[in-house]
């Protein structure tokens, strides 16, 4: 082996988190700020860290958004990695890590996650150099996004389109505990890029047993209360 040849064995873990805010898909988002020439560049990358050294991949996933966004018990799962060599195509990313890090960093390879939180739960992001926001993901094409993490996004939409698919209990992660039907079509629309009839979407769900109607309506609203409905993990 060269001399010349160094291997720098840097893993990270990087987290697609999804939000419904009952009309569109959103995805989390931390804003950072990089100081260069007295200057300054901002621009937004995913909640993601390198994994500690004897550490698993799951369990470094979970730390991640628990020290990022103070939130556990969240819906997670890994869905492919990313190591294309050219995946760091700006080398602010790479003087921004080192700086935030102090450490050398080289090639970085990636393993993306997906998670699903419900968007009204209280996020604890504590960082005095960056803060956390929702971005919508048709917007995603405007935003200014560190590395390949545009990529990262649209192949973790690609996986909860699969997913939902054969799981569709896992809409209800993004949905509030109480929702309407309407809501609940809008989600399916928005992540399967369809627009589906009404009464033809209705009957889909009628066959879905742990969707339970309520004998309750929606209140303070402008418009006729529509009923509401709740999911009921133990009948999938």
């Amino acid at each position: 082996m060269s001399s010349e040849n160094i291997y720098y064995p840097h893993v990270s873990v990087d987290c697609v988190v999804f939000g419904f805010d009952g009309e569109n898909l959103k995805v989390l988002l931390i804003e950072r700020s990089i100081s260069e020439n007295n200057a300054s560049y901002n621009d937004k990358k995913l909640p993601g860290s390198l994994i500690l050294e004897n550490e698993d991949l799951d369990d470094a996933a979970s730390r991640i958004l628990t020290e990022l966004t103070g939130l556990k018990n969240i819906y997670l799962s890994q869905y492919r990695s990313f190591g294309n060599p050219d995946r760091v195509k700006n080398p602010r990313d790479i003087l921004w890590l080192e700086k935030t890090l102090q450490l050398k960093i080289g090639r970085i390879v990636t393993v993306a996650y997906v998670a699903l939180i419900k968007i009204d739960r209280k996020i604890q992001f504590n960082s005095p150099i960056a803060k956390s926001n929702w971005s919508d993901i048709k917007e995603l094409k405007k935003i200014n996004l560190a590395f390949d993490h545009k990529d990262v996004i649209l192949e973790g939409l690609q996986y909860i389109r699969h997913r939902v698919s054969f799981e569709p209990h896992l809409f209800f992660e993004l949905l509030p505990r109480k929702f309407t039907m309407s809501q609940l079509r809008i989600l399916h629309d928005v992540i399967n890029q369809t627009k589906s009839d009404v009464r033809n979407f209705q009957k889909k769900v009628a066959q879905w047993p742990w969707v339970v109607a309520l004998d309750e309506l929606e209140k303070d609203v402008p418009h006729r209360a529509a009923r509401l409905y709740k999911f009921d993990r133990k009948k999938t």
